[in-house]
């Protein structure tokens, strides 16, 4: 069984960890309604993926 010889200093520790933040999320700008949308998924309110219909959007 694999047991450390050193204890493992905080300052190395955080280091370590400095890979693990979380990065902000992507937007790109819609080409029809040009709204914000996150890249390679579905519009919900127009339900189209890659110029296609794959949803039916809801009514209002």
């Amino acid at each position: 069984m694999a047991v450390p010889k050193r204890k493992v200093s905080p300052s190395r520790r955080n280091m370590r960890r400095s890979h693990h933040a979380l990065g902000a999320n992507s937007f790109v700008e819609d080409k029809e309604t040009g709204e914000l949308k996150r890249p390679h998924h579905v519009d919900l309110k127009t339900g189209m993926y890659k110029g296609r219909q794959v949803l039916t959007p809801k009514e209002d």
